[in-house]
């Protein structure tokens, strides 16, 4: 009857004695993620400018081209051109009727106005002019829809409650509360500037709310949602690498 819990103590001994002369070590580690589109054709980027649109109070054009030229520029072996941002709106109002007068296309305000646009990134004629402008090189462009959000949501926080006794204690209160923020929704499109043909395209959307009562500037809100959007357009043209760490037992 003695011999069963001796011999139970005994393997519990053997097994802590041996957790105890074991060391363990952290080691970084980085795993390569494939890029997406095969750029080794083209040494140079031409990121040529977005039909934006949403609200006035952030150029999406001229921000969203500034700010990819300047993450190309760090984080790809591509050279990036320095140019003019393409006035894309313009280019998609020349020609729209048959008798070949420019008609000015809808105010952008939503989603659904990009529709009559989107045939300036089909017009491979015009992309490949633009190749042969600037050397062939790969094209970036696309659409940025950087659009005001108001909705009523409900939210949990915590607050302090007192029993008869006096005694505090901290307990999760859903609320219904308004919040308004900002969406960040649009295409990222790649064009051989050899051919005018369209590479890749891209889909993305992001979203950041706030309380009511918080007032944040709408640029602040858009490099914040753009900072999300950056790794994923970056792992499209070079690879990109994952940081992380490994236990290893001695």
């Amino acid at each position: 009857m003695i011999a069963r819990p001796v011999k139970a103590l005994s393997s519990l001994v053997a097994v802590l004695l041996a957790a105890a002369c074991t060391n363990s070590f952290e080691i970084p580690i980085e795993t390569p993620i494939l890029p997406k589109l095969d750029v080794g054709a083209f040494q140079r980027v031409l990121v040529a400018g977005f039909i934006a649109g949403g609200t006035e109070d952030v150029d999406g054009n001229l921000e969203t081209t500034r700010l990819l030229r300047s993450q190309l520029r760090t984080k790809s072996q591509l050279r990036v051109i320095d140019s003019d941002v393409l006035p894309l709106v313009d280019v998609a109002a020349e020609g729209r009727d048959s008798g070949g007068a420019a008609t000015a296309p809808p105010p952008i305000k939503e989603e659904k106005d990009l529709e009559a646009y989107e045939h300036v990134f089909a017009n491979v004629e015009y992309w490949k002019k633009i190749g042969e402008e600037y050397q062939q090189p790969l094209i970036v462009t696309g659409t940025v829809m950087f659009t005001p959000l108001q909705r009523n949501s409900i939210v949990q926080r915590e607050q302090e409650v007192y029993d008869s006794f006096g005694r505090r204690r901290v307990v999760p209160v859903r609320t219904y509360m308004e919040r308004k923020g900002f969406s960040l929704d649009g295409r990222f499109i790649f064009i051989d500037g050899r051919s005018g043909a369209t590479l890749h395209s891209e889909s993305f959307g992001e979203q950041i709310l706030y309380n009511a009562n918080q007032t944040t500037p709408a640029l602040s809100s858009y490099f914040e949602l753009m900072d999300r959007l950056i790794p994923t357009f970056l792992s499209t043209l070079s690879s990109q690498k994952i940081k992380g760490t490994r236990i290893l037992l001695q």
